[in-house]
């Protein structure tokens, strides 16, 4: 049997500016204020691709008019078996404001989120812009001043975990919080690859992985977001911060957990859930 679906390049709409205006405030104030909604297209089925990232860039336009800084940018969904799972082609993307940063070994409130989950990521940050189309990995590394340790704090406002892509994309692909830590190096000095990493949660061992987890090598990611932000006419700015994608598994936290990821080589980043 073939399945036919959509793709994230997509680039009509379905829905009206007053409509995708609307859903921004809708789904943002779900965020604010950490109250779960219903999925956007249980109620806007038509709703396409583009209208799901216009979605996204109204909500970040929301955050700038009242002072948030876009500190930089992630990527999402970027293991093959989890897209081949989901049917879809194409990880996708959403934006890190100021306040989602967290230090290292400081403290995530949990009555600010919904349902959180944790990931252990690279995060790149470039000293070159990249604008597609065709980026490639090769690119990247030579537009990267280093690489950095990250923890992505993942909490979608869909009640129940129920959603869907489209959905996930207009709720800026889950962002909430991110902590990064360890050392800084540079891809030469580096096997991002085989690069290991191990997940605990108050002292136990939850998660193992390493970096080909993302798209066979975190700089694939890079690549295709400044791929994907090429179709919108935008790039990525030299000294643009961009988190590549969960190296494990997302694992929920609750309040009272104390988390440490551990880097091969590059040390550890922490966070206290209160």
């Amino acid at each position: 049997m073939t399945v036919v679906t959509e793709t994230p390049n997509e680039a009509v709409n379905a829905l009206t500016d007053e409509q995708i205006a609307v859903l921004a405030e809708h789904v943002e104030n779900a965020e604010l204020k950490a109250q779960d909604i219903t999925k956007i297209t249980t109620e806007y089925p038509q709703m396409t691709w583009k209208d799901a990232y216009d979605i996204q860039w109204a909500i970040r336009a929301r955050k700038e008019a009242r002072g948030n800084k876009i500190v930089g940018m992630k990527m999402g969904l970027t293991s093959w078996a989890k897209m081949a799972q989901m049917g879809v082609e194409t990880p996708c993307y959403g934006f890190l404001a100021d306040y989602f940063s967290v230090p290292d070994g400081g403290a995530i409130q949990t009555d600010q989120l919904i349902h959180p989950k944790i990931e252990a990521e690279i995060a790149f940050v470039t000293n070159k812009p990249l604008k597609g189309p065709g980026v490639h990995i090769g690119d990247v590394l030579n537009a990267t001043e280093f690489v950095i340790p990250a923890v992505e704090v993942i909490d979608s406002r869909y009640e129940n975990f129920r959603f869907d892509l489209k959905s996930v994309v207009a709720d800026n692909s889950s962002s909430t919080r991110f902590i990064t830590g360890g050392m800084m190096a540079d891809v030469k000095d580096v096997d991002l690859k085989t690069l290991g990493v191990v997940m605990e949660i108050n002292g136990e061992i939850v998660e193992v992985g390493a970096g080909a987890a993302v798209l066979g090598h975190p700089a694939s990611s890079v690549a295709m977001l400044a791929n994907m932000l090429g179709e919108r006419g935008e790039e990525l700015p030299a000294g643009t911060f961009v988190m590549t994608g969960g190296i494990t598994a997302a694992v929920t936290v609750n309040k009272g957990d104390s988390i440490c990821v551990r880097y091969q080589g590059l040390g550890s980043v922490s966070a206290r859930f209160v």
